[in-house]
């Protein structure tokens, strides 16, 4: 047998120095990890061998053992499951090549509350080596079904690794854990007695399907009886299932703790935080299945990465087709973790049939609604879970609205946004429909990258001085999805920052006299002030928005916003830049002054470059940046210095 030492990859060998060093409130999640990818282990190797009938695999007792050696100080844990590969075991194993590898390291550093780092273990997809927190030596011993030789992977932790082929490793994966040496931390967590063993299965593990058996160790022949302190037996001469294997789907809500519920949910999700909510959903009629659906309490961290792993597990007739089956929930509620066991679905089912299945997409349909609908409920009876969701998830609930035609009315109604009626709380459309003013016609937004961006954003003016409501949109997706709706209880959707405003008031007749004198005063220097722009801008008018701003940047009424167009561009899809109005403000001095300088004609150069620096202004104060920022500084210093 050739082996081979690898060092790992300087992220991973920091990863594994936090994992061993590190303090844990509880070690436990170590053993349901471990179970956990065994479990997942057998799953595939079921699958495999529904789909491929000449598969040279043992599918006779699929089951996960645990066995205990006090004496050697070992823990071991073993499954006759799918297996795996020498190539699989130095990818998958031996290099930690997974992402996210260097944000797990810099968020276990800063965790503060132990909890909170125990959370990190499972969210970043590294339960194997939760296992250097109770040992300083693992071994893994694996042979992938069909295949004829194995691999011993073996590591202590400290920078390197050893990879062997073998000859008589059994169909599976085994794992050995040498425990760290005993210490008064045992009292709590002694994973060489059997009774410890038994209440981490029955707490974590109870609900999966396969059985888990602990096996008493063999000495010389015999079969050994480990035994407690007060002298009594603490294991079965024969092997003892720990396990229940009832589907908690399966079973009914009087028969099920909400303990049991958050078990399995870590267990599918692989994040130590208890759920926020729980979803229950039972078909019957023609075509039968059960649903247990879970929202999280909080995002993972790449909710929004192409390669997210999203869907739920999809389970035939108790028997696991698929982990991630994204036809069972539209891409909007991919943080959704959970199960969905039909009765009537073919077991070799695939994920190209399952895009065409009818009863899939019934099933989308109802569970989709379902879900929506808790939301909907958790806003009245829970109002602080509804919090934390939507901080957690509003974002991408949002991308429904764009996608989801017959759930969009009652997505708007669960959905919440920022406004500047309250610095603290958020808002529904329905409350703000219920808080506008008398004569007014539209919802006003704007959107931006921050609530402060926004505020001091020009375009906010007229609106704060007649204190007039506008919804602070600040995701990205809120660039899409108000043209998308356009419209909520017949009142339309409308940007502060596009095409004109008139707000009204008592005094609207006056106004609109008082606008049409001051257009004509102003026709001048509007005409001049778009020769001298050109290209840069689409016209040039007076502001009916602006009450302190000397002007301001706005998008025509139908026009994409800039920010959309980079979007779309960032999509790789080509979007002609379109030109923008500059819009003055005719009671602002500069303004005054400016159009006084060119109705007396004076030096008309240096009003070319006020008007220049005027619409660079502009620019900036939306968030933008002049065509030429070397030639806008030049131009400001310019000033400056003719002003001293």
């Amino acid at each position: 047998m050739s082996t081979e030492t690898f060092e790992f990859q300087v992220e991973a060998r920091q990863l594994l120095q936090l994992m061993i060093h590190s303090v844990y409130s509880n070690k436990d999640v170590f053993l349901r990890e471990l179970v956990s990818n065994a479990s997942d282990a057998l799953d595939k190797l079921r699958l495999a061998a529904l789909r491929d009938d000449t598969l040279d695999a043992d599918v006779s007792d699929p089951h996960i053992e645990i066995e205990i050696d006090a004496a050697a100080r070992t823990l071991t844990v073993r499954d006759n499951g799918i297996g795996m590969s020498y190539d699989e075991v130095g990818r998958l194993i031996g290099t930690i090549a997974n992402s996210g590898t260097a944000k797990f390291a810099q968020e276990l550093r800063e965790a503060q509350e132990e909890a909170g780092a125990e959370g990190l273990i499972g969210q970043f997809g590294v339960g194997f080596y939760s296992g250097f927190m109770v040992a300083d030596e693992m071994t893994l011993l694996t042979r992938r079904a069909g295949e004829s030789q194995g691999t011993r992977w073996s590591s202590r932790g400290e920078g390197t690794y050893t990879l062997a082929r073998v000859d008589d490793a059994p169909q599976g994966t085994t794992v050995t854990l040498h425990l760290k040496p005993a210490d008064a931390d045992d009292q709590l967590h002694d994973y060489t007695a059997d009774r410890t063993i038994r209440g981490i299965v029955k707490r974590y593990s109870d609900f999966i399907t396969w059985p888990i058996r602990l096996v008493p160790k063999a000495v010389d022949g015999a079969t050994a009886d480990t035994t407690d302190g007060d002298g009594e037996a603490d294991t079965a001469a024969e092997p003892e299932t720990l396990n229940s294997m009832k589907a908690l789907w399966a079973r009914s809500r009087d028969e099920v703790s909400d303990d049991e519920y958050h078990e399995l949910y870590k267990h599918i999700s692989h994040d130590w935080r208890e759920p926020l909510e729980t979803v229950r959903l039972q078909a019957e009629g023609t075509f039968e299945y059960q649903a247990l659906l879970f929202l999280p309490s909080h995002a993972p961290h790449d909710l929004y990465n192409q390669n997210y792993q999203r869907g739920v597990q999809l389970y035939v007739k108790r028997v696991f087709i698929m982990d991630d089956c994204e036809a069972l929930l539209p891409s909007y509620l991919r943080f959704v973790k959970g199960v969905v066991d039909a009765a009537d679905l073919s077991l070799n089912v695939s994920r190209e049939i399952l895009q065409q299945d009818r009863h899939i997409k019934m099933m989308q349909r109802r569970l989709t609604k379902k879900v929506v609908s808790t939301v909907k409920d958790m806003m009245t009876a829970a109002p602080d879970r509804y919090a934390t969701f939507w901080r957690e998830f509003g974002a991408v609930l949002k991308e429904g609205l764009l996608t989801d035609s017959d759930n969009r009315d009652t997505l708007l109604a669960v959905s919440s946004f920022a406004s500047t009626h309250s610095a603290d709380e958020p808002t529904t459309l329905k409350s703000y429909a219920e808080r506008m003013k008398d004569g007014q016609d539209a919802v006003y937004y704007l959107t931006g990258e921050s609530r402060q961006s926004i505020e001091n954003s020009p375009h906010m003016e007229a609106f704060r001085a007649k204190g007039i409501e506008v919804l602070l949109l600040t995701d990205p997706v809120d660039e899409v999805w108000v043209d998308a709706v356009g419209e909520f209880d017949g009142k339309p959707l409308r940007s502060v920052a596009k095409g004109e405003v008139d707000l009204g008031g008592e005094d609207g007749e006056k106004a609109d006299g008082e606008r049409e004198k001051q257009g004509e005063e102003y026709a001048g220097l509007l005409g001049w002030m778009k020769e001298q722009l050109g290209e840069d801008v689409k016209e040039v008018r007076l502001s009916s928005r602006l009450t302190v701003s000397p002007a301001c940047i706005v998008s025509d009424a139908h026009d994409l916003t800039p920010a959309l167009e980079n979007m779309y561009r960032a999509m790789g899809q080509e979007v002609p830049r379109a030109p923008r109005i500059l819009e003055l403000n005719p009671d602002h001095l500069l303004v005054k002054g400016l159009n006084q300088a060119y109705t007396e004609r004076e030096d008309r150069a240096g009003l070319a470059e006020t008007a220049e620096l005027l619409h660079g202004l502009a620019v900036l104060a939306e968030g933008g940046r002049p065509k030429e920022p070397g030639r806008f500084v030049k131009l400001v210093a310019d000033q400056l210095e003719r002003a001293l």
